[in-house]
């Protein structure tokens, strides 16, 4: 269904095992940052009123899973630390070329949060099916659903937007790309990396 051209390594969640205090604060700053992506989806494209009005709702859901890792974390008796750089976020837009029409610069943004989201619904998968802390793994497969409808949304609204035999070539090519990518990650206890 997500299309990933390669998946995680089972042997990752042994990583994310031996620290979950770093993978609950990793995951608390992703929910964060796609909070950050819709918002900067509204101000940058405010003429996409659609886009507009799904973004909205994609804040306050976004901003309301920080809350909720953020309370696992105090939950445990931890407090948030410090935000690190997403080496696999960082990689991965670089794929697209700068510049372009706003069309175009729309779409590539749309399919960079399309293929996150997917990385992320299928990490939270792994997680919610292999994590011996039971309660976070029914958080996570609780959260699954959510990633996977914001996958799609964000995929549905580049084929909206963009010429969809051109963005289905683009969204390949980036699965491809995003599966290199992958080859070099999957030894830290963050939810890309």
């Amino acid at each position: 269904m997500l299309g990933l051209k390669l998946p995680t390594d089972p042997r990752w969640v042994n990583i994310v095992e031996k620290n979950i205090e770093e993978i609950l604060t990793d995951h608390a700053y992703c929910e964060q940052k796609a909070t950050s992506t819709a918002i900067s989806l509204i101000v940058s494209f405010p003429e996409y009123t659609e886009l507009v009005q799904e973004m909205t709702k994609l804040v306050k859901e976004e901003i309301s899973h920080f809350k909720m890792v953020h309370d696992k974390i105090i939950d445990r008796g931890w407090i948030l630390g410090r935000d690190r750089k997403d080496e696999y976020v960082l990689q991965l837009v670089t794929f697209f070329p700068k510049g372009g029409s706003r069309t175009t610069q729309l779409v590539h943004r749309l399919l960079y949060a399309a293929l996150i989201e997917a990385r992320s619904c299928e990490r939270f998968k792994l997680l919610s099916e292999e994590l011996e802390d039971k309660e976070l793994a029914d958080f996570y497969r609780s959260l699954m659903v959510s990633e996977a409808n914001h996958y799609t949304m964000f995929l549905n609204f580049a084929r909206q937007y963009g010429e969809r035999q051109e963005v289905d070539k683009k969204w390949e090519e980036l699965l491809v790309y995003e599966a290199e990518i992958m080859k070099g990650l999957s030894k830290n206890e963050t939810i890309h990396g």
